[in-house]
C-alpha cells in the first residue's frame, strides 16, 4: 500500500493504494456514482447502517458531505474515502475516524461496499490499506471497529484482517432507527496480522 498526492488540482487529496484498489477522499464529481451505487444498494445496505436522511441521495447533501469530510481530514479528526477497483469503478467507502491523540493513540473504521461487489474481496483489501494507513502515515497505537452481531461477512472480513474480538456493547448504535448491540473489535499495531507477519508498524 502506498499512499500519494494526486493531480495538480488536488494537491491536498490522500490515495491510498491496496491489493487491486485505491481509496482517495470524496469530490464532487464522484456524486452521479456515488449515490447511484447508494441507490441500487439500499435494500442491501439498509439493515446496517444509521437511517438515511430524507435527502442523503442529493447533490446537495453531497456537497455538504464533501465539505464537511475536508474538514475533519484538514483537523485530523476523520479520513473518509472511496474505494474504488482499479478500473475506476466506484465498489464502496471507508472512514477511519474520531481520531484520538494524547495518551490513547486510536480511532474507528468504518466501511460499506456496494452490493454488486459484495464478497468479492474488496473489501477486505481495502479494509487492510486502512489499517496500514492508520498505523502508518497516521502512527496510531489502535484502530477500533464494531458490527451486528449477525453481520457474519462484517466479522468475517475484521477477523481475516486480524482484529480480535474484544468485547460485547448492548445498545450500542442507533442502526436503522433501532439501538443495536454490537460486537466489539480491535487491533494494535504490534498485534501479528495476515497482511504483517511479523511485529511492527503496518
Amino acid at each position: 500500500m502506498a499512499l500519494f498526492r494526486i493531480g495538480p488540482n488536488n494537491e491536498n487529496a490522500q490515495f491510498l493504494r491496496g491489493e487491486g484498489v485505491y481509496l482517495r477522499p470524496p469530490e464532487m464529481r464522484d456524486f452521479e456514482e456515488w449515490s447511484g451505487l447508494r441507490e441500487r444498494s439500499r435494500d442491501f445496505l439498509t439493515p446496517w447502517e444509521p437511517t438515511w436522511p430524507a435527502d442523503d441521495l442529493t447533490r446537495t447533501a453531497f456537497r455538504r458531505r464533501v465539505r464537511r469530510h475536508q474538514q475533519e481530514i484538514d483537523s485530523n479528526e476523520s479520513f473518509a474515502f472511496l474505494v474504488f477497483r482499479d478500473d475506476d469503478v466506484l465498489v464502496g467507502g471507508l472512514t477511519v475516524g474520531q481520531v484520538k491523540r494524547g495518551v490513547v493513540q486510536a480511532a474507528t473504521l468504518g466501511y460499506w461496499i456496494g452490493e454488486p461487489f459484495a464478497n468479492h474481496g474488496f473489501m477486505t483489501r481495502a479494509v487492510r490499506a486502512g489499517v496500514i494507513f492508520a498505523f502508518g502515515t497516521l502512527r496510531l497505537h489502535r484502530v477500533e471497529a464494531s458490527c451486528l452481531p449477525h453481520n457474519i461477512p462484517s466479522t468475517r472480513l475484521l477477523e481475516r484482517v486480524g482484529f480480535t474480538r474484544e468485547g460485547y456493547a448492548r445498545a450500542y448504535l442507533r442502526i436503522n432507527g433501532v439501538w443495536e448491540d454490537h460486537l466489539l473489535y480491535g487491533l494494535v499495531e504490534t498485534d501479528q496480522t495476515p497482511a504483517r507477519p511479523r511485529q511492527g508498524r503496518l
